[in-house]
């Protein structure tokens, strides 16, 4: 099929690489001419493990292009998605100026009867607003769908290829059959192609990322409960997880949840709510949790060093909101950073690949360190953020010999309470008794 992918954010990269690579022909598109260009050259713009193979790749065979001239692509397109970003009002509203208009370009420049689905995370009503521009400006029958992603951060090339599910808002029989056609190489192994209205795909992408999110603060409330109480929260959550009702994922205790889906997909479901006067409690109560969650760190740290804090250097390993990414947005690490530079304190940090966009939002306020061990010289402190696999199993011995204190704030319960204090540590982790 010929398909345009208008955006070439996250989103948009990994869907037109993947598509690409089941034998489509595939022009991503973008207005940022610079971006283009690298792309063109291979230099991939995010971090995503596997993406940057599949876009040199299909890129070789001529399956894949990257252009800026949105209506010569739209001219070829049988298939188009929308893929731009949706970013955040003030209110939790989700922009659509970018989405409205790039269906305005599509509707000008089509010439056969296509199929326009929306990509981006999008509220309920969306695509009708899509329907409603094309209907002005387009030439040619267009069919609206809505298509919501499930893509994991640093599992994002696997999570496409192979989908637990994939859902599809369509309304009409051809594109029924033209996105069946399209997804049909994805669900070989029998995982369900789910059909359904428009409005019904819109609002599964907001709810599944609202569950997702309350799983998360739930389980950190009970880490904090069972810190109060002496309980192990690694044995409460084996106990609830082993529950067929309940399983085991997304019930690890953390600093609260961060990127680019949860925080803007939770306030944007709000947003929503209040403008149909539906109260969501449960939701209201998730976001505020987290908030909370993210200052966790820092109160242990300024529990642990009290006073001496602002005169403290403190050493962070993790910058991502989850490891595989670079994504730095709604990281917890952030959150920590800065309120320690607020009161004082030195912050040196490492990240295996997040360090560059760091930069740009810290400057110089923070030192970044080239390697993990290195980020210690000096430290009073060690604050993991990110659950990195090259911090799960250091040498421990280095870290004390390294730092010239002895606190550790595990935010992500990757080390053994009794070995750590039998070291020497004074160690804090998350719902986990110290001994």
């Amino acid at each position: 099929m010929q398909i345009l992918v208008i955006g070439t954010g996250y989103v948009g990269l990994v869907l037109g690489a993947c598509l690409a690579e089941t034998g489509n022909d595939v022009v991503c598109a973008d207005i940022d001419a610079a971006k283009i260009a690298r792309l063109s050259a291979n230099d991939i713009t995010i971090y995503e493990p596997s993406l940057d193979r599949l876009i040199r790749h299909n890129q070789d065979q001529k399956r894949l292009h990257f252009t800026t001239d949105v209506a010569s692509a739209a001219k070829k397109a049988e298939v188009v998605f929308l893929a731009v970003g949706t970013p955040p009002g003030e209110d939790g509203s989700a922009d659509l100026r970018y989405v409205l208009t790039a269906a305005e370009t599509v509707a000008k420049h089509l010439t056969r009867e296509a199929v326009v689905i929306t990509k981006s995370t999008v509220p309920v009503g969306t695509a009708t607003k899509v329907a409603e521009v094309l209907a002005q400006h387009c030439r040619v029958p267009f069919h609206v769908c809505s298509n919501p992603e499930f893509m994991k951060e640093g599992d994002a090339v696997e999570d496409f290829m192979r989908p637990d599910r994939v859902v599809l808002g369509v309304e009409s029989d051809f594109a029924r059959s033209v996105l069946a056609e399209l997804y049909a190489p994805f669900v070989r192994t029998g995982k369900p192609i789910l059909f359904m209205d428009i409005a019904s795909a819109e609002m599964t992408k907001y709810a599944a990322n609202a569950m997702l999110a309350t799983r998360i603060s739930f389980m950190n409330e009970i880490a904090l409960l069972c810190d109060s109480v002496g309980a192990n929260v690694d044995s409460v959550r084996r106990g609830i997880g082993s529950d067929s009702r309940i399983g085991p994922s997304f019930l690890f205790p953390g600093p609260g949840y961060g990127g680019s889906c949860l925080p803007k997909d939770v306030q944007a479901l709000l947003h929503t709510a209040r403008d149909r006067h539906v109260p969501l409690g449960v939701v209201h109560a998730v976001a505020v949790a987290n908030d909370r969650q993210k200052n966790l760190m820092f109160n242990r740290l300024a529990a642990a060093l009290g006073e001496n804090l602002s005169e403290s250097r403190v050493a962070v390993w993790g910058l991502s909101f989850k490891p595989q990414t670079d994504d730095l947005r709604e990281s917890p690490a952030l959150t920590l950073i800065e309120s320690l530079l607020s009161v004082g304190a030195e912050v040196t940090a490492h990240d295996p690949v997040a360090m560059e966009h760091a930069r740009k939002i810290f400057g110089d306020r923070v030192a970044f360190s080239a390697t993990n061990y290195s980020a210690l010289e000096g430290a009073h402190a060690l604050a993991i953020a990110t659950d990195w696999n090259e911090y799960r199993h250091p040498d421990f011995l280095r870290i004390r010999d390294t730092m010239t204190g002895r606190v550790v704030v595990d935010g992500r319960n990757l080390y053994n309470p009794s070995k750590m204090i039998a070291l020497g540590f004074t160690y804090h982790s998350i719902g986990r008794p110290q001994v």
